[in-house]
């Protein structure tokens, strides 16, 4: 549950990020986004998915994988899905200084130009956020799938979603090489489990 969902003492130590938009009221809602793309061997599959479905979705973009498929940063948008930054070259924060962390998202900005950001791993320095939160909007997570994980089957990463999802769950898959057949079985049955229990899906808003 430490990965899946993160403990309240570390979303405590971040308040300045956004962890789960809970709707008061009306039917619940979920959020889901999809990390570490855009590429042309998972995002369309995705895209085409989220068409089938009538979902949108939010897309938290490597600068550097738009930088080489800048046509699939422009499908997602003309599709009609928010979008945000995911740094350059999918830093982790804990393991650099400030100084380049900050210029590698940066130069992702350039190209993804979204008010959204969320850092790789969910893992930041607080001088980093400090930073960050001066020109974007920090967005964590709710519920990890665990979609990228070797040691998971299709089922398992299911299983996560049905375990954790809750009302306002910012909820976390990943359209990139490592997620594999693991995104792509469990997605659409997470997609109709989640209608079946009566959710709502939203992008969040940029």
């Amino acid at each position: 549950m430490l990965i899946e969902q993160p403990p309240l003492l570390y979303r405590l130590l971040f308040p300045e990020c956004l962890w789960r938009l809970k709707r008061r009221g009306g039917k619940p809602v979920v959020f889901l986004t999809f990390d570490d793309g855009p590429i042309p061997e998972q995002t369309p599959w995705v895209l085409d998915v989220l068409d089938r479905y009538g979902i949108k979705a939010t897309f938290f973009m490597v600068g550097d994988n738009v930088r080489r498929h800048p046509e699939l940063y422009e499908e997602v948008k003309r599709r009609g899905h928010s979008y945000g930054n995911h740094t350059m070259h999918h830093l982790q924060g804990m393991k650099v200084k400030a100084v380049r962390y900050l210029r590698d998202v940066a130069e992702a900005d350039s190209l993804i130009k979204s008010s959204l950001f969320r850092p790789p791993h969910g893992l930041l320095r607080w001088k980093q956020a400090a930073a960050l939160k001066e020109h974007f909007n920090i967005v964590m997570y709710d519920l990890v799938t665990r979609d990228y994980s070797k040691k998971l089957t299709p089922d398992e990463v299911f299983a996560n979603v049905r375990k954790y999802a809750r009302n306002g769950s910012i909820i976390v898959f990943h359209d990139s090489l490592k997620s594999g057949e693991n995104m792509r079985q469990a997605l659409p049955r997470s997609i109709e489990w989640l209608l079946e229990q009566g959710y709502e899906f939203q992008p969040l808003p940029m």
